[in-house]
C-alpha cells in the first residue's frame, strides 16, 4: 500500500497537468461587432440580453443582429456558458418557450469564417470568434478566457496580424 502512494501521486500530477494543458490550448474568445460600429460598448450583461433577444436595438436605433455558431461548436458552448450562463441545450428550451411569444433565436452560421464575414458585412451584427481570428473588419467588445472569465486586452498575448479577406 505504501509503495503505491508515489504512483498515485504521480498519476494525479500527470492528470492535473494534462487538464491545465487542455484549458491553455483553448483560444481566448472575442465578442465582436463590425469595425464601423464605434458608438457601442455593451457590458457582458448587455450581451447576455442581446443574445436572449431582450435587448434588440443599439443606442442609435439600429436593430441588433446577433449571430451564433452551430449548437455543437466548442466556441458556442463556451460562449453560452460564459456569457449567457446556460448550456446550448438549456438555450434550446429557452427558445422553444420564447417562440410562443414571437421571439426567434439568433441566426446561426456554419463556421468561424462565416461568422467573421457575417459580422463584418451586416449592419448592427454581433458575434464571437477566437481572439486571434479577429481582423481589421471587426472590433472587439469583450474577451473571455478559457476559464470563462472576462479578460482585458493587455492581459492577452498578442496574435500575429491577420489580413482582412
Amino acid at each position: 500500500m505504501v509503495r503505491a502512494l508515489p504512483w498515485v501521486c504521480f498519476c494525479a500530477a500527470l492528470l492535473a497537468s494534462a487538464a491545465g494543458a487542455v484549458a491553455a490550448a483553448e483560444p481566448v474568445l472575442a465578442v465582436v461587432v463590425p469595425a464601423t460600429l464605434v458608438s457601442e460598448s455593451p457590458s457582458e450583461q448587455d450581451i447576455n440580453l442581446i443574445y436572449k433577444r431582450r435587448k434588440q436595438l443599439w443606442s442609435d436605433g439600429r436593430r441588433i443582429q446577433p449571430v451564433n455558431l452551430p449548437a455543437d461548436h466548442p466556441l458556442r458552448r463556451r460562449f453560452s456558458r460564459a456569457v449567457l450562463k446556460l448550456s446550448p441545450e438549456a438555450l434550446e428550451e429557452y427558445w422553444n418557450e420564447q417562440y410562443f411569444h414571437g421571439l426567434l433565436p439568433p441566426h446561426v452560421v456554419a463556421s468561424e469564417s462565416a461568422m467573421a464575414r457575417f459580422v463584418a458585412e451586416t449592419v448592427g451584427a454581433i458575434g464571437y470568434l477566437p481572439y486571434c481570428s479577429v481582423d481589421a473588419r471587426l472590433r472587439v467588445l469583450l474577451l473571455i478566457g478559457a476559464d470563462g472569465r472576462t479578460l482585458t486586452a493587455d492581459s492577452v498575448a498578442p496574435c500575429a496580424p491577420i489580413s482582412a479577406n
